[in-house]
């Protein structure tokens, strides 16, 4: 059974799916592993690590691609038209593709695998169970992107992070509000917390603020008896009062007048962005504060956020809009994704049959699009039809 690894083409990704620590253990498992020449470059991975670690090492995708039974990537493959070669027609039909799919904005991809007869998998649905921790790739992608926002936000930033007391006097402290405390942001949270920043948090759940606390920052929020009772028995957050939403948006308002550094985290699958820093919000900030924006690409948080832009207000603040956060931080992100991987194929592998597939297993039935040239995620039924109806 063979499994191609080919270099991800989409501008700015400069993570990859295999590592060679993984490389290894795939080897271990009986299967052959083909690494598409210069694939790991972008992660400081050369080719000749992948070689020492058991891999063949193919000049080009076409190479690597031929008569792979499955494909691991980063992103969903180039269609006819995208780039420079059409990434998808050089799988061969049957073959299991994994990546981060990111289906909701390409539905016209999950058509094309159904149509190529390419059983694909998008990593980002991986249910949140037990057994499935080790294998998402979204808490672990992640949580770079918090830890990396934070270090952009002290390089954009024109002042120190902690309190320096100095002969020629005392440098204050910066004040970091994180909003939203996911992944993302419980790890901005303690990134700014260790660079000396006084840190705040925000978010709609209020089961979080024992995390914020725990982790040295103070929360923020107006916690009455409707935000109390804000979290229903699975963990969601219930739709607030009108009323309350007023209050709320109030508080923070005035909190963010405060603050030098505001990172926000907030996104909706399949849906835009919700805005959580309005232009008001911005104008009201000290010249020289900094906001990064990490849904951006998905319409943004911050109002005046630009995709791939560094933005400078008429009052002096800066709004980053950087694309793709984990390939700003590619070497770690690919180790991490790249051991997700690792171990789901880990627990979809038979010594006797190799790699196989259960499709009334939990984590295959959450994260397959399509089967035998079919759509069978719900999420995307009507799909085809979509398609073929434009």
């Amino acid at each position: 059974m063979k499994i191609a690894i080919p270099r991800e083409r989409r501008a700015g990704e400069n993570r990859v799916a295999a590592s060679p620590e993984t490389v290894k253990k795939i080897k271990a498992l009986g299967l052959d592993v083909v690494v598409e020449a210069g694939a790991g470059l972008g992660s400081n991975l050369p080719d000749r690590v992948y070689q020492d670690a058991g891999a063949e090492i193919a000049p080009d995708a076409a190479s690597a691609l031929a008569d792979a039974d499955i494909v691991l990537k980063v992103q969903r493959p180039l269609l006819a038209g995208e780039g420079d070669l059409d990434e998808l027609a050089l799988i061969k039909r049957g073959a299991l593709l994994f990546a981060i799919l990111n289906p909701y904005n390409s539905r016209d991809h999950v058509a094309a695998y159904a149509a190529a007869g390419v059983n694909a998998f998008a990593m980002e649905f991986m249910p949140r169970i037990t057994r499935a921790q080790v294998m998402d790739v979204l808490s672990s992608q992640a949580n770079l992107a918090g830890y990396k926002a934070v270090v952009d936000a002290a390089s954009e930033y024109g002042r120190a992070y902690p309190m320096m007391m100095t002969a020629a006097g005392t440098v204050p402290p910066a004040r970091a509000f994180i909003m939203g405390v996911g992944v993302a942001g419980l790890q901005a949270i303690a990134t700014a917390k260790r660079l000396g920043a006084i840190v705040s948090a925000t978010d709609v759940r209020p089961a979080v603020k024992e995390q914020v606390q725990s982790l040295g920052g103070s929360f923020v929020a107006v916690e009455n008896d409707e935000f109390k009772q804000a979290e229903t028995a699975g963990g969601y957050a219930k739709e607030m009062s009108d009323d309350y939403k007023r209050q709320q948006a109030a508080l923070v308002a005035e909190h963010i007048k405060k603050q030098d550094i505001v990172i926000t985290t907030a996104l909706i699958p399949g849906r835009k962005a919700p805005i959580l820093v309005t232009r008001e919000h911005v104008a009201s900030m000290k010249p020289g504060s900094v906001l990064i924006d990490l849904a951006v690409e998905q319409g943004g948080n911050v109002e005046g956020s630009e995709l791939g832009k560094v933005v400078t207000t008429e009052n002096g603040v800066k709004i980053v809009g950087h694309a793709n956060y984990p390939s700003r931080i590619a070497e770690s992100a690919s180790l991490l994704y790249a051991k997700n991987l690792l171990a789901l194929l880990q627990s979809l592998h038979d010594k006797e049959n190799g790699v196989t597939l259960n499709w009334d297993d939990e984590i295959v039935k959450a994260i397959a699009l399509t089967r035998d040239g079919q759509v069978v995620h719900p999420a995307f039924a009507d799909t085809v039809r979509e398609v073929q109806t434009v």
